[in-house]
């Protein structure tokens, strides 16, 4: 990156498990934004209407938030004339709008943006089978009772059986899996048991019930329902958990011998989390004092079918491009979309056959050194609100390397389809 973009502050929202028993959440998709951004501009030097554009990342919007972003730009208080724009790349959605937002300052089209991601998956909507929705359409448009008596005839009560909409986006359609089964096959690739995803997801939870007064609970503004409720703290964190809870858990999948359980899985939830981003102009016009910057990025395909893989398919060309190497980086996020998934990326690092049949490397890149690895725990305890999660994990790694005293870190994430992303940040 020629021009540098700085990050000026970024904040998020609780982050809300999602209650099957109870349905949607308190909160819309755009309203979490809106409400995790308006306590971030409401503490900065620089007025709304210094904002050039917004860009925000949300893989679920509702039908009634169509282009999300223009909705939240709208409520939030934004001029008229600013234009927002909605990105998807799935479970990195948030880190591709900050990404969009790097390339409009670096090409001198902004100098302010507002840029992040959200998302609402307890709102995942139900759907009707196609055979259903036709049976609806026909019935509507019968304009006789005949008509429509013969059309009552021909309805079948398998038709209310609603497709959970939210399993649908978690299955890659070209291949035909589910997100949890492409985790197994990683799990298979790299004999992970249960036993050691399990055991990493207990760490996970340790991890983030060690850090939530000094990393988590500072990245958070609270949030508040329309009848004075309100969220000031991540719901999925198990402070007690112990591995027999997990052990207990059964493998969805590979049944019964299965490495992938609800346990060791990122959570579905709900939730946001927002970036002020300003180029050097601007933070000299308005005095600015940035928190950090996004020095450089990378996106990577791979076989679909692997894509947790995908985080290093997308850290190790900004590792070589910047010349840099593993001790030069002082936190490292990986995305926990499994436990099997994250091992399995510190697998294949440690493996020289790996690494230089699909990395192009010389030798084996080696494990990152856990000490630095998901230092805080992820989104197997915090939950994985997929539109938000690639802003969370740079807001992370941001404040990780405050209270580590570091410089400079990456963020990284696999995507659904067969994608990763990484991003490199310095902090300030």
């Amino acid at each position: 990156m020629n021009k540098p973009v700085y990050i000026i502050d970024a904040s998020r929202t609780p982050f809300l498990k999602a209650q099957s028993k109870l349905g949607p959440g308190p909160f819309s998709a755009s309203e979490l934004a809106v409400q995790t951004g308006k306590s971030l501009l409401l503490r900065q030097k620089i007025a709304i209407s210094d904002i050039d554009e917004v860009i925000i990342g949300c893989a679920v919007p509702s039908v009634d938030e169509v282009n999300i972003a223009r909705v939240i730009s709208s409520r939030i208080g934004c001029e008229d004339n600013v234009p927002a724009w909605t990105v998807m790349r799935n479970c990195a959605s948030g880190m591709q709008a900050l990404s969009s937002a790097s390339h409009s300052i670096q090409l001198g089209l902004a100098d302010v943006v507002l840029a992040g991601g959200t998302e609402a998956l307890s709102h995942s909507p139900l759907l009707f089978s196609n055979e259903a929705t036709r049976w609806f359409a026909q019935f509507s448009t019968s304009k006789t009772m005949s008509t429509r008596l013969k059309q009552m005839l021909k309805f079948k009560p398998k038709m209310l059986m609603p497709i959970i909409g939210i399993l649908k986006g978690l299955t890659d359609s070209t291949i035909g899996l589910n997100m949890g089964q492409t985790a197994e096959n990683l799990a298979h690739k790299f004999s992970i048991s249960k036993a050691q995803a399990d055991e990493y997801s207990l760490k996970s939870h340790k991890k983030s019930t060690d850090h939530e007064k000094e990393i988590h609970s500072r990245q958070i503004t609270s949030i508040y329902t329309s009848n004075g409720s309100f969220f000031n703290s991540d719901d999925g964190i198990r402070p007690n958990i112990e591995i027999n809870n997990l052990e207990k858990l059964k493998p969805v999948f590979d049944r019964p011998d299965g490495t992938i359980s609800a346990g060791n899985s990122s959570q579905i939830t709900d939730g946001a989390c927002l970036f002020l981003l300003a180029s050097e102009k601007a933070v000299k016009k308005f005095n600015l004092e940035p928190i950090g910057a996004i020095i450089d990025e990378h996106w990577a395909g791979l076989n679909p079918a692997e894509m947790g893989l995908g985080p290093i398919h997308a850290f190790l060309p900004i590792i070589q491009r910047n010349k840099l190497n593993k001790s030069s980086i002082d936190v490292w996020e990986i995305n926990e979309a499994f436990a099997a998934q994250v091992l399995a990326c510190q697998a294949a690092l440690e493996s020289d056959d790996y690494c230089k049949k699909n990395l192009n490397l010389k030798e084996k890149f080696g494990q990152i050194d856990e000490h630095k690895l998901n230092i805080a725990g992820g989104a197997i305890s915090l939950g994985h609100p997929v539109g938000a999660s690639g802003a969370r994990i740079v807001l992370n790694a941001l404040h990780l390397l405050k209270y580590k005293k570091g410089s400079k870190a990456i963020a990284s994430i696999c995507i659904g389809g067969g994608q990763g992303g990484a991003m490199f940040i310095e902090g300030y």
